[in-house]
Parts: structure tokens; sequence; C-alpha cells
């Protein structure tokens, strides 16, 4: 009786170590797939979240700095419009301070140019004025700041280019004169401020006013300097 105990017992020993390393079952091995599955893919899902919101941030700052580098260039030169007359492509100087061309200096968009003052030009080391003559204007959807080194470019100089603002469908001038906003300069006056309006490819219409130092503010100043002084 001992003995068959004894065999009984190490049969069911036996059984006990084969069953174990059998190892997991074929359901069970599924089982642990989907899991393993459905977290992988809530992983891929919130990280490929963060990465597009990440990339849209990035790009919409760079497409912001971009707009505000633009803008300021733009305001420093109208801050430092200066009443002279250009000269266009070698033609006789314009009678007006600010000239506005509907066919562009080298491409069929809406141009416009004028010279401001205050170009750096430490101890006159440099052959030139202190004037520059810059004109904006579309081209391949780009707003460019074009300038001349002479306040008069020779016939047939090509001028430096800086990109301003890329994606950019079209452009229009307004300036504000005779107390109201229109689409030309009457005379040849200055006027007292003048509007970029440019129509984006991703943010729509941008309005950007700037100020000038116009004849209708200085007249204005003037007459009213001389009423002190009479009375």
């Amino acid at each position: 009786m001992k003995s068959r105990s004894v065999q009984l017992s190490t049969q069911l020993n036996r059984r006990n170590k084969a069953y174990q390393a059998q190892g997991f079952t074929l359901i069970e091995v599924l089982i642990a797939m989907a899991i393993f599955a459905m977290v992988s893919l809530a992983s891929f899902t919130i990280f490929d979240t963060v990465f597009r919101s990440d990339e849209q941030s990035r790009i919409k700052n760079e497409r912001i700095n971009e707009l505000n580098r633009a803008f300021i260039v733009i305001e420093r030169d109208m801050l430092q419009l200066t009443r002279r007359t250009m000269r266009i492509n070698g033609e006789a100087p314009s009678s007006r301070f600010i000239h506005l061309d509907d066919q562009g200096f080298f491409s069929e968009t809406n141009a416009l140019a004028f010279i401001r003052s205050g170009w750096a030009n430490p101890n006159l080391l440099l052959p030139r004025s202190d004037l520059q003559s810059v004109a904006y204007q579309l081209s391949d959807n780009t707003l460019n700041r074009l300038h001349f080194t002479f306040v008069d470019p020779v016939v047939g100089k090509e001028p430096k280019v800086r990109p301003l603002i890329t994606q950019v469908d079209d452009v229009k001038f307004e300036f504000y004169q005779a107390g109201k906003w229109q689409k030309e300069i009457n005379g040849d006056s200055l006027p007292q401020a003048m509007a970029l309006i440019i129509q984006t490819q991703d943010l729509g219409e941008i309005r950007r006013q700037f100020l000038i130092a116009g004849d209708e503010a200085q007249n204005g100043a003037g007459e009213a300097g001389g009423g002190d002084a009479n009375g």
C-alpha cells in the first residue's frame, strides 16, 4: 500500500511539472496581444496629437514673427519718409513725394515708392547719402522691400530685394487725406497716414495703418502757431 501511494504521488508530481512546462495557451496569448495593441494605439494617438500641435504652434509663431518684423520695417520707413521727389527708371523727377504705380516697378502688381531719410552712414564712410530710395511691391506671392544704393539710381541698375511677407495674394494701399481714407493721393501733398492692406492665403485680409508727417497736420500746426504769435 505504501509503495502504491508513493507511486501515485510521483505520477501527480510529474503531471504538475508537465502542465507547468506547457506555458500560455493560445487564448491567453491573443488576449495579451490585443491589450498590448490597444495600449500602443492609444500611446501613438497621444504622441501624434502632441507632435501635430507642436508643429502647428511652431508654424504660427514663425508666421507671427514674420509679420511683426515686416511691419516694424515698414513703420520705420513710413516714419522717416522725407519730402524729396524721386526718379523712376531714369525718368524725370516726379512731382509727388509718394509714387503709386499700378504696374509696379518690375512686376504687374501695385507698387509704392518714396524717399526715406535716416539711412545710417557713420562718419560718411560709404560713398552715398543718408537718403534711401524705397519701394514695396508684390512678386510671386511675396511682399518685397526694394531699395537702391543711390537715391537716383542709374538706368538698368537692379535694386536690392528683401522679402518681407510670404503667402500674399494681393496688396493695396490707402491714404488718409482731408479727414477720410482714399485710394489715391490728392495733389502733391503728403497724406497724414497710409494703410497697407494685404490678402494672405492663411490669415485672410490684414490691414495695418502707419502715421506719416503729412502736410495737412503740419499746416494745421502752423496756423495754430501763427494765431498764437499774432495774438
